[in-house]
């Protein structure tokens, strides 16, 4: 595929599926406390084996219920938790995380003052570090935190471009290089959180690589 061709295909995709799982759940994300928290919580939510729509419902509701932070997810009762979760919809799974959520908070509050810029920090800022970290977090695994990664890219610059193995696997399914360098390239730097979290679309749905090479070929 030729540079432009690529451009071009980037372009579509950001254009038509370049929201991200962030800001569908309502975050809205900054260097701060509060929306790196919510990120984390929905990271978690969206690496277990569910539909990416549930997992965006659920943690709509566990912020609407006023789980927002560490300290009020913490000071939940765990039937408060798991009811909010299952009011999105998350209902598998809704036991286990809502153990997971409260666990994982307790840890955050008394580990870094609920505040996961210290944790970038204690990892100076390496992705592989931090990523190991995260995983610490009760419920976060290789999954969870690339998710968070790939989203807090946005606000934390340092990290771009992150593109892992899903966000590469849609980008093979477009055609698109398999670099993450050069994939990165084809889209402004204030875009690749959106462009990531396009690209992972297009890894799960097969309607969103045939939707771009339509609009591409049309």
């Amino acid at each position: 595929m030729s540079r432009k061709r690529d451009r071009d295909v980037a372009g579509v995709l950001l254009d038509r599926h370049g929201t991200t799982y962030a800001a569908e759940a309502g975050i809205r994300m900054r260097d701060t406390p509060q929306p790196l928290y919510q990120l984390l919580v929905l990271a978690l939510l969206l690496s277990a084996r569910i539909r990416a729509s549930v997992a965006v419902a659920a943690a709509r509701e566990l912020f609407a219920a006023g789980m927002r932070t560490p300290r009020s997810m913490a000071e939940a009762t765990w039937q408060q938790r798991v009811d909010a979760l299952g009011e999105g919809g998350y209902r598998r799974y809704d036991e286990r995380t809502a153990t997971q959520l409260g666990s994982g908070a307790t840890l955050l509050r008394d580990s870094c003052g609920g505040d996961l810029r210290r944790m970038r920090d204690a990892a100076d800022g390496d992705p592989g570090a931090l990523s190991d970290a995260l995983q610490e977090v009760p419920g976060i695994g290789p999954a969870g935190a690339a998710i968070f990664l790939r989203e807090v890219q946005g606000v934390w610059p340092a990290l771009a471009p992150f593109l892992d193995g899903k966000a590469l696997q849609g980008a093979e399914r477009l055609g698109l290089p398999q670099d993450p360098d050069r994939l990165a390239a084809l889209v402004p730097d204030e875009d690749l959180a959106a462009f990531a979290a396009a690209l992972v679309r297009a890894a799960l749905d097969a309607h969103v690589v045939d939707d771009v090479r339509d609009a591409c070929d049309g």
